[in-house]
């Protein structure tokens, strides 16, 4: 496919272009959203709504259950809709935990101390109750379980990736935006799971339908799973795909129909921070120019840089501060091609933004 009609295809599937009419349905649509920068996720969901809904619309979706946040893969936390939360962990959750093992033994984490730390996190969370992050560890540490430096946060992972908690309502927080979700009992916070009778097809399948054309190493790289499992899986779903390009490995779109472009959509779009659209492919230059990836990121320090994005092509980053009394400031952008965009496309892209966070 020649580049401009795989941005303009992969817009569409990430509805940048075509957004989805609530923000529950966009959590659907991307089924995993990466969201370890809280304020990012929740702002990549708004920005694949229609209209312009503002950070307390989509912390209400997570204080109704529509969406929750966990690691769900790649040891990296993604929003995600809870009725598909378990079926994703049956596939990814073994693997990050085996990542995770060398740091678990240095920290002393055995199974008898994941036995215990469930034990108690159960006993504190049964019945409906919610607790902040230190909260739980404060639960922990009167059980006898250390949460000193970081074992406090690989115990929380532990118990995510065994499906006993995951984060849910909203923490609310004075003259800000919220950083922090409470911590709830998985299986009474998630009224309803789904079973897909081949989870790693679907998997496949819904990958391509929110970020397609793509083919089986994005997935790969997306899920954290092997290669060989991805080209499975594409095998599997092949009933469910139509293959778009072969060269120099296949890509796919789902079969069906595919989301009409929205006329009010912005050609000029600020994204967050791990944003999706850009970072969820073994190739990142159908986006961005290979002199301009260093700039974005993945960093030394794993840090992926907000995007700004013209038509498809990213253009520039941006940054802007969440910190108390700061949310407010103006963002400030950073062009990588002056001309690219205009000025003032690059200023409603970042006042839409603004009018997001103080919202």
């Amino acid at each position: 496919m020649a580049p401009a009609s795989l941005r303009d295809e992969r817009l569409r599937s990430h509805r940048l272009s075509a957004p989805a009419t609530t923000i529950a349905a966009a959590a659907e649509h991307m089924l995993a959203t990466q969201a370890q920068e809280f304020w990012g996720g929740r702002w990549a969901l708004a920005s694949r709504t229609r209209g312009e809904p503002r950070l307390s619309d989509v912390d209400a979706a997570f204080d109704r259950g529509e969406v929750v946040r966990s690691w769900t893969m790649r040891g990296t936390i993604h929003a995600i809709p809870p009725r598909d939360l378990a079926w994703v962990l049956s596939l990814t959750a073994d693997r990050q935990a085996r990542g995770a093992a060398p740091v678990r033994r240095a920290e002393g984490i055995d199974d008898e101390v994941l036995a215990g730390v469930e034990a108690a996190t159960r006993a504190a969370l049964a019945g409906g109750n919610r607790l902040t992050r230190k909260e739980l560890a404060d639960v922990w540490e009167a059980a006898g379980h250390s949460t000193a430096k970081q074992r406090g946060y690989h115990l929380l992972v532990a118990m995510s990736l065994r499906g006993v908690v995951c984060q849910g309502p909203v923490v609310p927080r004075a003259s800000g935006p919220s950083r922090e979700q409470y911590l709830v009992l998985a299986e009474e916070w998630i009224a309803q799971s789904t079973s897909p009778a081949d989870p790693l097809a679907e998997f496949f399948v819904r990958f391509i339908t929110s970020h397609g054309p793509a083919g089986p190493r994005d997935f790969s790289w997306w899920s954290g799973l092997p290669l060989r499992d991805a080209r499975r899986a594409a095998e599997a779903a092949s009933d469910r795909l139509i293959q778009v390009a072969d060269e120099p490995e296949p890509l796919y779109l789902a079969a069906g129909g595919r989301p009409r472009r929205t006329p009010s959509a912005p050609d000029v779009v600020a994204l967050p921070p791990f944003e999706e659209y850009y970072l969820s492919y073994a190739d990142r230059t159908v986006p961005c120019a290979p002199e301009f990836l260093a700039a974005i990121g993945p960093s030394m320090n794993g840090i992926v840089r907000p995007i700004l994005v013209a038509r498809g092509e990213i253009v520039g980053v941006w940054t802007h501060s969440v910190a108390v009394g700061r949310h407010a400031d103006d963002p400030v952008p950073e062009l990588f091609t002056p001309g690219a965009a205009t000025d003032a496309e690059i200023g409603a892209a970042l006042d839409r933004y603004k009018r997001f966070i103080t919202g």
